[in-house]
């Protein structure tokens, strides 16, 4: 990150230091130093914004998330579906069976 205000900085002191702002060279410096920034500033906020540390403007608040170890699971209150050896079912066969039962009744 300390590298990416560098070149913040860089672009920066060139925009002010520099008498003439539209030549060729001062532009391309300028064109640069943004990118390098942006090159090593992107991870490490994408990093913070992950874990929930940096906080962004402008969006609503997402549902609450799950509980670690939660993700991808399909929450059932029927009793677990199961086969001839006492496994429990995938949840998409679950779905199946439920499906030609409703079929069985109607």
């Amino acid at each position: 990150m300390m590298v990416a205000l560098g070149f913040l900085a860089l672009a920066v002191i060139s925009v002010i230091d520099s008498g003439d702002f539209l030549t060729t060279d001062n532009l391309f410096i300028i064109a640069v130093s943004l990118v390098m920034a942006l090159l090593f500033g992107i991870n490490p906020l994408l990093y913070l914004r992950s874990e929930g540390r940096l906080r962004m403007p402008f969006t609503k608040k997402s549902i609450a998330a799950a509980p670690a170890g939660e993700w991808g699971q399909i929450r059932s209150v029927a009793p677990p579906l199961l086969d001839a050896k006492g496994r429990a079912m995938p949840p998409d066969v679950r779905q199946i069976v439920s499906r030609m039962e409703t079929r069985k009744e109607a």
